[in-house]
């Protein structure tokens, strides 16, 4: 298959990429004002019409999406084609229950396994490659994204899902799996297993990785090629946009390429919503530039990033994207899984507790430990061990159902949750994930 997936694409002149943006733009700012009415009030509130947007040059003009807006028009209000038309939907939690819900036509769901397949291909992927696919299927995208790129390449495709770590390795061995596609610390938690279980790094046939949706250090990247003997390969995406495939690495693993033919990227400034130039750190913007189900026009991912247009030695002329280095709102990722402290507050009032918490997240064997103490009010309190467990218990349920991740819970008496300033620390974050 070669190097790259789409050749002709993926190494095109910097002209030709902004010719195709400029085409494309236009057009889908014509079907997002004619399909989707919230958003054409949103242009009309600015006195904008598509008359208005001739290229990229232009997109500046137009709103911002964001997450609260998604929540606004749940779960239909950004739907831009007939429902007749879509085929599938995914979904991430939202904030306070109200979850993002993404549509698909079958020509979006196409796309988005081009762009995995393209991240299969740079990872040194071919039709003689298995791989085996452990991100979870369901609702959210990893799964499906990496699952339909490998199709795509030719690859054979174990579409194990996540967890049940005793069968990943059996079909691993057993397969001759070549190449995984998991969160990087599943990834490292299937090393420490394989070595518990006798194997050496030469015993598998793995050569390489894709790891992506939770942030990892490049010191969890060289722990994991070590521990594993392959080469790990990040990976980017949103549901919002489609899912993971909006990015990736190259074998110089020095930035993400982002796939510039069906996305376009802005970083700005989180505060003024002023575009920065290259080379400075803001808040990354993308514009869906031909999904139809669910086309986003500038929509506000919260993560900080920087893009870098300086030549690849790999051959791709995309734009690359360093690896997320924080964000501008509270979420925290967990295990590949998106949670806001809103959510866990939500759950805790509807179950008669206090709002008076604390989330302590640690990285214990390369997982993610999570661990949330909440104070009782005085005439909940109880003496009886059984009563409060039971009560934890009963706590971790209604958290679960909420997040979709299991917390630890640790109900304390009251005034025991210290306070800064009269405020209590909500999140305490031990986990080393920046360098």
């Amino acid at each position: 298959m070669g190097k790259y997936y789409q050749p002709e694409i993926e190494t095109a002149s910097r002209e030709r990429i902004l010719e195709i943006q400029n085409e494309k733009i236009v057009r889908q700012v014509r079907h997002v004002y004619e399909n989707v009415p919230y958003y054409r009030n949103l242009m009309e509130q600015r006195g904008l019409t598509p008359d208005d947007i001739r290229g990229v040059e232009d997109i500046h003009k137009l709103p911002f999406l964001s997450k609260a807006d998604l929540r606004d028009a749940y779960p239909y209000g950004l739907l831009g084609t007939d429902l007749k038309n879509c085929v599938r939907i995914q979904s991430t939690s939202g904030t306070t229950g109200k979850r993002v819900v993404a549509f698909y036509t079958q020509h979006d769901i196409d796309l988005w396994e081009d762009c995995c397949a393209r991240a299969i291909v740079a990872a040194g992927g071919t039709n003689e490659d298995v791989v085996q696919v452990c991100y979870g299927y369901g609702l959210f995208t990893g799964g499906a994204g990496l699952h339909g790129g490998s199709h795509k390449v030719g690859c054979l495709t174990l579409p194990m899902s996540s967890g049940n770590t005793e069968r990943q390795i059996q079909f691993m061995m057993d397969l001759g799996s070549t190449i995984l596609c998991c969160t990087p610390s599943y990834a490292a938690y299937i090393g420490e297993s394989l070595a518990e279980s006798g194997y050496k790094p030469e015993d598998n046939k793995l050569k390489a990785g894709i790891f992506g949706a939770e942030p990892w250090t490049e010191e969890m990247r060289q722990e994991i090629q070590k521990s594993l003997g392959i080469r790990a390969y990040d990976i980017y995406g949103l549901t919002e946009t489609s899912g993971p495939g909006v990015a990736f690495e190259c074998e110089e693993q020095a930035g993400m390429h982002i796939n510039e033919d069906h996305f376009y990227v802005e970083v700005i400034d989180p505060d003024t919503g002023e575009v920065l130039p290259d080379g400075e750190k803001g808040e990354l913007v993308f514009t869906s530039l031909d999904k139809e189900a669910f086309p986003l026009l500038r929509y506000r991912t919260k993560d900080i990033c920087v893009l870098n247009r300086k030549p690849c030695s790999c051959g791709r002329t995309h734009v690359r994207m360093s690896k997320p280095m924080g964000r501008t709102d509270d979420m925290m990722i967990i295990r590949g899984v998106n949670v806001f402290p809103s959510q866990i507050e939500a759950v805790l009032l509807k179950e008669g507790y206090t709002p008076n918490y604390q989330i302590v997240l640690d990285r214990v064997k390369h997982t993610d430990t999570f661990d949330i103490y909440v104070e009782v009010n005085p005439d909940q309190f109880s003496d009886l061990l059984s009563q409060i467990q039971m009560m934890e218990r009963n706590l971790e349920g209604a958290l679960r159902t909420m997040l979709g991740i299991s917390p630890k819970v640790h109900l304390v008496a009251p005034k025991t949750i210290a306070r800064s300033e009269g405020k209590a620390v909500r999140v305490v974050d031990k986990r080393k994930l920046h360098d």
